[in-house]
């Protein structure tokens, strides 16, 4: 997507053929910065301390940091160490471990001399794939978009509500729930998008917002609990999240207060639908409330906020007592039975172990994904 006048990915290999750049997701919407990484410890902090995030662009810079180690030691051993020290530092999301296996399981059968140039060609190749599946999920959730514009008035738009970003920033580009607004905004289908502000991290407001208006996309800026409201009053026609680790069994694991928005959507039946590419499926999985992990973050994510003082200076605040605890798991688990569908790069699959595995027949024997 573009920034200003110029394109750009979240991620890109730098100039000297060794270090990535990423968008430094931290300061946004106020600050657009690059930081450059060349070490695998400055990969982790990327990860961890969520400079970037999003399951598909966390699983992308996992397979550079392999690639970075690659580089300095290309033993087995060497491929083994890394895969557990980036695997640990976000555990929810499962295109993280995807990535860490095939780019392992990738390097595994080379000799050592031929790692570190296949480990960077694999990365890249990682990348452009994700950009792929991105716009095909594009090109399927438009269809549904479109179907929903000719039931409106002339010129009535498509009212649309997200959760957390699951935009171009997420991703390498063009995003996964978002792909299918920016294409149906391309086409010339007049949509509206209501943006949860996301606690705690508010990557709704400081991410999701940021693209709208940096796309041109109409948007309404609203807080997490205003969404059962508007679907109650009629003024939502569909709900489209992402996700970061689906069940074979069409459970969904997303930012924390999902699972919120699928109970309204079903209590005033609206629509509500998920959108990812199929690394984000884990097949080894049935039953998300039991069996997938909810990382538990820093209390500080709930007690501090930061924002832009009107000096113009960006600055960190706290809203609690410093005597009052904090909780924050991070995600939650939206069953099956709440989704109306799954927008993949495929199609629109039934969110059930049987709607997948006709979307991706012999999948669940092998999860390893084929691309499109």
């Amino acid at each position: 997507m573009n920034v200003g006048d110029r394109h750009y990915r979240t991620i890109w290999l730098s100039d000297d053929g060794r270090s990535v750049e990423i968008i430094d997701q931290r300061w946004l919407p106020h600050d657009f910065r690059v930081e450059k990484v060349g070490t695998v410890a400055g990969i982790a902090t990327a990860i961890r301390d969520m400079w970037v995030r999003g399951a598909p662009l966390i699983g992308v810079t996992a397979a550079y940091g392999v690639a970075m180690q690659m580089a300095d030691d290309p033993s087995d051993a060497a491929l083994d160490g890394v895969w557990e020290v980036l695997h640990e530092t976000r555990p929810t999301a499962i295109n993280l471990r995807w990535a860490l296996d095939e780019m392992r399981n990738f390097l595994r059968p080379l000799p050592s001399g031929q790692r570190a140039e296949a480990a960077y060609r694999r990365a890249g190749e990682i990348a452009d794939e994700d950009v792929g599946l991105n716009r095909a999920i594009g090109v399927n959730g438009l269809e549904i978009i479109r179907e929903i514009a000719a039931r409106k008035k002339p010129g009535e738009p498509v009212n649309i509500l997200t959760h957390c970003n699951a935009g171009w920033l997420a991703t390498v580009d063009y995003g996964t729930a978002t792909a299918p607004i920016y294409l149906a905004t391309e086409a010339g289908i007049p949509v509206h998008v209501y943006v949860d502000e996301t606690r705690p991290r508010n990557q709704g407001a400081q991410l999701t917002a940021w693209e709208m208006a940096g796309h041109g996309v109409p948007h309404t800026l609203i807080v997490d609990n205003a969404g059962g409201h508007l679907m109650q009053r009629g003024q939502i026609d569909m709900v489209i999240v992402g996700t970061d680790r689906t069940t074979a069994d069409g459970d969904v694991c997303n930012k924390i207060g999902t699972y919120l928005k699928a109970l309204a959507a079903a209590d005033n039946d609206v629509p509500f639908y998920v959108a990812l590419p199929s690394p984000t499926i884990d097949w080894t999985v049935g039953d998300g409330l039991a069996e997938i992990p909810i990382e538990q973050r820093s209390s500080d994510e709930v007690s501090l906020v930061w924002g832009k003082t009107a000096s113009g200076e960006i600055a960190q605040v706290r809203i609690s007592p410093e005597t009052t605890p904090a909780a924050n798991p991070a995600f939650d688990v939206t069953p099956a039975r709440l989704v109306t569908g799954l927008i993949t790069e495929r199609g629109v699959a039934r969110a059930s172990r049987e709607g997948l595995k006709a979307m991706f027949p012999g999948r669940d024997n092998n999860p390893a994904p084929e691309y499109c």
